[in-house]
């Protein structure tokens, strides 16, 4: 079972970093407004120098915009904002993060909002009687840089806490995401009888971006469109679309089903057919003049990023054998889609007099905010054998915290719901790293596109199958 104490602190390494400044401390903002976090004391250790009120800066900016208007909400900000401190220290050093663990009130979670190779010699670092009881290790995604690499760090973490006090987290992934898909699949009972091969044609899971580099050269140069997106992310959403039934929603039945599909899963070769990538060049995006990729501010072009990755997933089990999952994710696009898409195969047989419609059924739900589309053919108006398509939308419910509120919410409370186990981090990497090892030896070409268009011309806007 998993732990429910609650956290008294939370310390963030890299609290002046990017991610702490833009996303963590706006979603513990929201979160401690709504009342989620009573008690909380934050702690901030980065590298750089900061001052006490440096610090306090940042936490008062990222707090003012919490958009609360209540009095309690109000209070609880300030308390937090009244008692946090910063220390600077070197985490990878032997020593300092082991000192300041064992001055602080615990249980303690210990946020890593920092590169994944500085996380990882940061817990190589730590010894086991160097962390108290209680405490919660959250790691960012990547989680290791392939699969051996993975492992390994899931061997030092667990010499350090057990396995249901790491936290691998998935921001993308929110928990009103997870349980809107959920929902729809299984409380449905015209919809999970079809949920298979015998009736579902293909899955694609899009996400397009029209943002571009916007100074994250440093990190993503050397991620790329595939580790970035489609291993970390796309392949947990793939898992939720395609799992069997689970008993419950709790954190065992749930996350053994995920496990389970991604060990049915695989990236077949020969990879130029099952693979596309692809980079972009100078264009524009919504009136915003975009240089090319190897142009931008720290990128080194010798590394044939790509910025726009596709990959057919086959899921080798009883259910989903033979149908293609598409994965794809892009910078720099011209419309930006957050989607996934459920296509069925037509009707087996159409009474003869009707006419008007030849096109397959389509769900799609998407992803920020959550959305529902589904296809139906009905009678047209005027010619009533005339069949026409119209589509039933729903807005689905969204969470009032931001995600890395959600985040940051499971951690204190020890909910694992949002959290990536141990064995399915390293699977991601084993569907991804063949993949990525042709790439290098560039036995898929890198193909390019304008910034602001749909993609390489060749490509159609859904993939081959």
């Amino acid at each position: 079972m998993t732990s429910q104490t609650t956290v008294k602190t939370l310390l963030i390494l890299g609290a002046s970093g990017d991610l702490t400044g833009r996303l963590l401390l706006p979603g513990l903002a929201r979160l401690v407004a709504t009342g989620g976090a009573p008690g909380l004391k934050l702690v901030g250790a980065g590298s750089d120098p900061w001052t006490p009120e440096e610090w306090r800066d940042r936490v008062r900016s990222a707090f003012a915009d919490a958009g609360t208007s209540g009095t309690a909400g109000a209070e609880a900000l300030a308390a937090v904002e009244k008692d946090t401190v910063y220390h600077q220290l070197d985490v990878t050093a032997d020593g300092p993060l082991a000192a300041l663990l064992a001055e602080l009130e615990g249980p303690v979670a210990v946020y890593f909002a920092l590169p994944p190779h500085v996380s990882q010699k940061a817990c190589e670092v730590l010894h086991p009687g160097q962390v108290p009881d209680g405490t919660r290790l959250v790691m960012e995604k990547p989680f290791g840089s392939g699969e051996e690499s993975a492992r390994e760090l899931n061997r030092t973490l667990l010499t350090l806490v057990p396995e249901d006090h790491i936290h691998r987290v998935d921001h993308f992934l929110g928990k009103a995401t997870v349980l809107n898909i959920l929902g729809l699949r299984f409380a449905n009972n015209f919809l999970e009888p079809v949920w298979n091969r015998e009736h579902v044609a293909r899955v694609e899971i899009i996400f397009d971006e029209d943002l571009a580099l916007e100074g994250r050269a440093r990190y993503y140069d050397g991620a790329g469109a595939l580790r970035d997106m489609i291993q970390s992310h796309l392949l947990q959403i793939m898992a939720l679309m395609a799992i069997e039934p689970p008993a419950t929603i709790g954190e065992r039945d749930l996350r053994d089903a995920i496990a389970a599909v991604l060990r049915a899963s695989s990236i077949k070769a020969p990879y130029e057919t099952s693979t596309r990538r692809a980079r972009y060049t100078a264009g524009n995006i919504k009136g915003r003049q975009v240089p090319d990729y190897v142009n931008e501010e720290g990128v080194d072009s010798g590394r044939n990023t790509e910025t726009l990755a596709e990959v057919r997933v086959d899921i080798d089990n009883w259910r989903w054998k033979g149908v293609p999952f598409i994965l794809r994710s892009g910078k720099a696009l011209g419309d930006q889609r957050k989607v996934a898409v459920v296509t069925f195969r037509p009707v087996p047989h159409l009474p003869k007099g009707f006419t008007g419609v030849d096109i397959p059924n389509q769900l799609r739900i998407g992803f920020g905010p959550d959305t529902l589309e589904l296809d139906v053919d009905v009678n047209g108006p005027g010619d009533i054998f005339s069949l026409d398509r119209t589509t039933l939308n729903a807005q689905l419910n969204a969470s009032d915290l931001l995600p890395y509120g959600e985040v940051l919410e499971g951690v204190l409370t020890g909910d694992p719901l949002l959290s990536v186990r141990g064995d399915t981090a390293e699977d991601c990497w084993r569907i991804v790293e063949p993949v990525l090892k042709a790439w290098s030896r560039d036995a898929v070409p890198l193909e390019e596109y304008d910034a602001g268009s749909s993609g390489p011309d060749r490509w159609s806007e859904s993939s081959a199958e």
